[in-house]
């Protein structure tokens, strides 16, 4: 199993207060003491649509890194790009949509534009021996256009991995997804040539289903799974959103499952209990509440 470690970027990035970069780069050497080993550590999107990650260079020129340990950035653009290699980054992701209005609010582009935006992205990159990883929104849900089909998801998720992405990762953007949709998701892109090992997912928890997700994935072959510590994160579109898949979450299930993550939850809680700390609020991770309510 590994896990995608989405706190630092995706959980930090809705943050109404500015995240101090010491706190943010304290909070990565945690994560990485705790085993994390993939941390998505910042993203390098326009200042004025992401205040919260302005700070992406000087993050990434303080970091201390740690051998073994993956430090991917998102890269929205070809600016983007020159960012990233300016700043020696060897892992993005970028961040398409399955849906036409997502993409139009999201990127203010149409479906088919999104994708001439992202090849020269992706070709360079590949160029230049970086791994690109792609995220698709609205895999599931669409806050307007409602329940998604699959054969869009497949349409956009093919285009990336021929476009030269190495891995996809499926989200459920406002947390609407069950199980069913899940196995029929990953089921329509195996049948459209897509392996699992290509394939991971990212769950919000909006209606408390991300666990049962992560199992229904899990119990397909998906053996990577996005998640936050603590719970971190949220999305504008779902108000109702109680934010990511918390990792502590994750790992309780996976180690009661015999699953090996290499991940010290005790450290990990204790890092989220911290996190919690900086920003003034609790964790809503079930598994931070119990493991520190017992200590």
């Amino acid at each position: 199993m590994e896990i995608v470690e989405v706190g630092p970027r995706d959980g930090l990035q809705n943050e109404a207060e500015v995240v101090p970069v010491g706190t943010k780069l304290e909070f990565l050497d945690r994560l990485a003491d705790a085993g994390g080993t993939v941390l998505e550590a910042t993203s390098f999107v326009h200042p004025k649509w992401v205040p919260q990650l302005a700070d992406a260079e000087e993050l990434l020129a303080g970091l201390s890194t740690r051998e073994g340990v993956r430090y991917p950035v998102l890269v929205p653009n070809e600016r983007g790009l020159d960012r990233a290699l300016a700043a020696g980054v060897r892992h993005i992701a970028i961040f398409a949509s399955a849906t036409e209005t997502f993409a139009s609010r999201n990127l203010n582009r149409t479906l088919s534009a999104q994708m001439e935006m992202f090849s020269p992205v992706v070709s360079r990159a590949v160029a230049e021996g970086l791994d690109v990883r792609g995220y698709v929104s609205m895999c599931f849900g669409d806050p307007w256009e409602g329940a998604v089909d699959p054969a869009a998801v497949v349409s956009v998720g093919r285009r990336l991995l021929d476009m030269g992405c190495s891995q996809l990762s499926l989200g459920d953007t406002i947390g609407v997804a069950t199980p069913g949709h899940v196995t029929a998701l990953l089921t329509a892109l195996n049948e459209a040539g897509v392996p699992t090992g290509t394939i991971g997912v990212h769950f919000h928890d909006t209606y408390g289903q991300a666990l049962s997700n992560t199992l229904a994935a899990l119990q397909h072959g998906v053996t990577t799974v996005d998640a936050s510590a603590g719970g971190l994160g949220g999305c504008p579109y779902a108000k109702s959103a109680t934010g990511n898949l918390a990792t502590e979450d994750l790992v309780w299930m996976l180690d009661g499952l015999g699953v090996d993550t290499g991940v010290d939850l005790g450290a990990l809680t204790a890092t989220s209990v911290w996190m919690a700390e900086q920003l003034g609020r609790p964790s809503p991770s079930r598994t931070v509440r119990a493991l520190s309510h017992k200590e």
